[in-house]
């Protein structure tokens, strides 16, 4: 069966993450996804390694492994919309188009005729995604925003990183650009959304989406923490600001994580510890308790913690029902049967000539799956092809556009 947004063309003019994870996501949903891209160069990932995608031969290819995670199921089209012709092209792609993702600054490519009201007279069923660091309205509207700066900004670096007073102290940003991931799914639910009350108005809308925003909606409890007390969280390391105990302990040969979420949980875990009474102490029995008394708990328990190999404490703990685990590296996290089993890696034929790794979609849909059909493509792999089938040009005229450069 063909994917869920099978019958949906997205014209996709963003790059780095944020709007190519939203492209990214719909293209897995079975969406046609033209990526438009600059001649010579590309989206800015493509050159963002090492790591770079090696070919057949062993060769280093141009495209790093940054772009490869964020651009499967697309076409890539290379079009100059600096120049007349090419805002033409960009312009009947959007005609036949019924999203379009970007993510240049505000008004940015209203110089080029490609804003949103321009083309929704064009398209008035269009719907058009503006991704930006401020969104399009208020003070710091015309700022660039990348993710580094929006994880400061917007309150996450304040509460990530260990306590003040303790080695290596400090705010810390996330791993991994997790305010472009987190924009790119919010994203892609507003333009869902949008195409759901296309199918009951007949036309499209704008979306404007800020990388502030989508941060600061993303502190869930902490921003509701400081909302309701009027006191900011403060950096705690790998505690939870309202859950004891939940976090690492060391062991006897490394770590573990225990995310113990309720007394009944607790209970169990101080069996396994040889502690039973703590279950009964007024100073553990409850979360309220061991919260109050944080410091008092994470000192008896590591105690124990460090009698035992982390592999003992988790089979220990797994056949007593309570959460934990290691802490796994990247190979690890890929070795694992639970990670095999749900085939979290996938392996797609890519242009140059090999299979590429790739991480697959987390989705599970019973009826319509999320398909894997393109690989990241090679730069302007597909700009004939989209340009004869989607435009009806003849061989001339697209030698004609190669030979001005606009593609």
């Amino acid at each position: 069966m063909a994917g869920a947004l099978s019958h949906i063309r997205v014209l996709d003019l963003s790059r780095v993450l944020a709007g190519p994870w939203a492209g990214q996501l719909l293209g897995d949903l079975g969406a046609e996804v033209i990526k438009i891209e600059r001649p010579g160069t590309g989206d800015d990932t493509r050159g963002w390694g090492p790591p770079f995608l090696k070919d057949a031969a062993g060769q280093e290819t141009r495209d790093a492994a940054y772009f490869l995670c964020a651009n499967r199921n697309k076409q890539s089209v290379t079009i100059d919309f600096t120049q007349a012709a090419g805002q033409a092209l960009v312009t009947a792609l959007a005609r036949d188009s019924d999203i379009l993702i970007e993510n240049f600054k505000r008004g940015g490519l209203a110089a080029y005729g490609l804003d949103y009201a321009t083309l929704a007279a064009v398209n008035p069923r269009l719907i058009y995604c503006s991704i930006t660091g401020f969104g399009q309205t208020g003070p710091y509207a015309d700022r660039a925003g990348y993710d580094f700066l929006i994880q400061g900004m917007g309150g996450l670096m304040s509460i990530t990183g260990r306590r003040d007073g303790e080695p290596g102290a400090g705010p810390q940003k996330v791993g991994v650009a997790v305010t472009d991931i987190l924009t790119g799914l919010y994203a892609a639910n507003a333009i869902l959304a949008a195409l759901a009350h296309r199918a009951v108005s007949g036309r499209g809308q704008y979306i404007d989406l800020a990388l502030l925003d989508v941060q600061i909606a993303s502190l869930a409890n902490q921003a509701m923490n400081y909302l309701a007390t009027g006191r900011a969280p403060v950096r705690m390391g790998n505690a939870h600001p309202n859950i004891v105990p939940y976090q690492d302990f060391p062991t006897a040969d490394g770590a573990m994580i225990l995310a113990v979420g309720n007394d009944s949980q607790f209970a169990k875990l101080a069996l396994v510890a040889g502690r039973a009474e703590w279950a009964a102490s007024p100073l553990f029995a409850t979360n309220k308790a061991r919260v109050a008394n944080r410091a008092a708990f994470v000192e008896a328990f590591t105690e124990v913690s460090v009698t035992r190999t982390t592999g003992d404490w988790i089979a220990a703990l797994e056949a007593a029902g309570v959460p934990c685990g290691p802490i796994n590296t990247l190979a690890e996290v890929f070795a694992d049967p639970q990670v095999v089993a749900r085939g979290m890696e996938i392996r797609m034929d890519h242009a140059a000539g090999m299979a590429v790794p790739l991480v697959a979609n987390p989705i599970r849909m019973s009826e319509t799956p999320p398909e894997y059909r393109l690989a990241p493509p090679v730069l302007g792999q597909d700009t004939r092809a989209v340009l004869a089938e989607r435009l009806g040009l003849d061989e001339a005229a697209i030698a004609a556009l190669a030979e001005q450069g606009v593609i």
